[in-house]
C-alpha cells in the first residue's frame, strides 16, 4: 500500500512539473456594527458587532481552463474581549474555471456565487454565521447572461439533528438595450432526525420568482440605475400534515448609485411567505421573517466611505417597514479582500479592469 502511494505521489509530482501551476492565496476580512430597533418578535430589537477572517492557501493549474485547490477557515468572531462565541468552520474546495463554465466542489465560500439571492431567500442574519456553501455550485457566465445550479448540504443526520440541504438554480439575462430578465427556483429540504419517531414530519420549502426590469444607467447621468418587479410563489408543506400551502406575492426593486452614494428600495406585497416559519422557524425557511407580513418595504441609504478594488467601507441606514411594524437600522460594514490575482493587477497598473469591490454583509 505504501509503495502505491508513494507511486501515485510521484506521478502527481511529474504531471504538475508538466503544466503551468501558480501558488494561490487569498485573505478576506469583513467586519460589521449593525444596531437594530423598533423589530418585532419575529424581528427582535439586538446589535451585530462582529467580524470574520477568512484565510486561504493552495495551488492553480493553468491545463485546459484553470484548476485550483484551496484550503484555509473562516473564523467569525463577535467583538468581545474574550474568544468566547467565536466559531472557526473550515474551507476547502476544488474550482475550475472555464471560458464559461465553472464547478466548484467542497465547503466553499459563499461570495463565490455569482449574484446575490434575493432576502426571501437567505436572510440577512443566516449570512452573518454561514460563511461557507457546503457541496457543489455550476455556473454558466457570460457578458450579458450567467445561469447557475447550487446545493448546499446545511445538516448532516443524527441523533439530534436533522438532516437538510436547499437545492437553487437562479439565472439572469441582459439584453444590449434596457431589458433585463431573472428567475430563481428554491428547494429546501428539512428530513427527520435518525430513529426519529413518525410524527417528526418531513417538511418541504420551495420558492419560485421571475423578476422584469429595466437597465437605465445609460439614460441617466447616474453610475447605476436598474428597476425590476416580478412574481413570487411559495410552496410550503409539513407531511405530516398531508398538505400544501401555496402563498404568493409581488416584488418591486429598485438601485440607483452616484458615485459613493448608493440607494436601495425593496417592496413585498402578498401573503405570509412562510406559514410553517412558527413551527421550525430558520431551520425550514431562509428567507428574512419580514417576508411573513402581507406589506414590506425596505429602505437603504449607503455612503460607501472607502471603495475601490480591494476595500469596501460604507455606512447604511435602513428602514425596515411593515403593516404591524416598523424597524431602523444602523449599520457599518467593511470589507478588505486581497489575493494573488487583484495584487499582481494593481502592481501591473491594471486596476482599472477590476470590479469594485462589495461588502458581504
Amino acid at each position: 500500500m505504501l509503495k502505491r502511494l508513494v507511486a501515485i505521489s510521484i506521478a502527481v509530482v511529474a504531471t504538475l512539473s508538466c503544466v503551468a501551476q501558480q501558488f494561490a492565496w487569498s485573505a478576506d476580512y469583513s467586519a460589521l456594527f449593525c444596531n437594530r430597533e423598533g423589530g418585532d418578535e419575529q424581528t427582535p430589537d439586538q446589535t451585530f458587532l462582529l467580524m470574520r477572517l477568512s484565510p486561504e492557501v493552495g495551488v492553480r493549474i493553468n491545463h485546459g481552463g484553470q484548476h485550483t485547490l484551496k484550503g484555509g477557515v473562516a473564523w467569525t468572531q463577535p467583538m468581545i474581549a474574550s474568544a468566547e462565541g467565536g466559531k472557526v468552520v473550515p474551507t476547502l474546495y476544488y474550482n475550475y474555471k472555464g471560458d464559461a463554465w465553472r464547478v466548484t466542489m467542497g465547503m466553499f465560500p459563499r461570495t463565490m456565487l455569482k449574484g446575490e439571492y434575493p432576502r426571501y431567500v437567505w436572510s440577512d442574519s443566516l449570512n452573518y454565521f454561514t460563511p461557507n456553501v457546503r457541496g457543489i455550485a455550476v455556473q454558466y457566465v457570460k457578458p450579458h447572461a450567467h445561469a447557475q445550479l447550487m446545493l448546499d448540504w446545511r445538516q448532516m443526520q443524527s441523533t439530534v439533528r436533522r438532516e437538510a440541504f436547499v437545492v437553487i438554480a437562479d439565472g439572469a439575462w441582459h439584453s444590449s438595450g434596457m431589458l433585463t430578465l431573472g428567475g430563481l427556483v428554491q428547494y429546501n429540504h428539512l428530513a427527520k432526525r435518525k430513529n426519529a419517531p413518525d410524527s417528526e414530519g418531513v417538511n418541504d420549502d420551495a420558492i419560485m420568482s421571475a423578476t422584469i426590469g429595466l437597465d437605465l444607467t445609460r439614460k441617466t447621468s447616474l453610475d447605476s440605475m436598474l428597476l425590476s418587479a416580478g412574481p413570487v410563489l411559495s410552496l410550503q408543506r409539513a407531511r405530516a400534515d398531508g398538505k400544501w400551502q401555496s402563498p404568493a406575492g409581488a416584488v418591486v426593486n429598485a438601485h440607483l448609485r452616484y458615485r459613493w452614494l448608493e440607494a436601495n428600495q425593496n417592496f413585498f406585497f402578498g401573503k405570509d411567505l412562510f406559514p410553517l416559519y412558527e413551527r421550525f422557524g430558520s431551520e425550514l425557511n431562509l428567507g428574512d421573517p419580514y417576508y411573513r407580513y402581507k406589506f414590506y418595504s425596505r429602505t437603504s441609504l449607503a455612503a460607501h466611505v472607502i471603495n475601490n478594488h480591494f476595500v469596501d467601507l460604507n455606512v447604511a441606514l435602513i428602514a425596515n417597514a411593515t403593516n404591524r411594524c416598523f424597524g431602523f437600522w444602523q449599520q457599518v460594514s467593511l470589507r478588505f479582500l486581497i489575493n494573488d490575482s487583484n495584487l499582481k493587477a494593481i502592481k501591473q497598473g491594471k486596476s482599472h479592469s477590476l470590479s469594485k469591490l462589495h461588502t458581504i454583509f
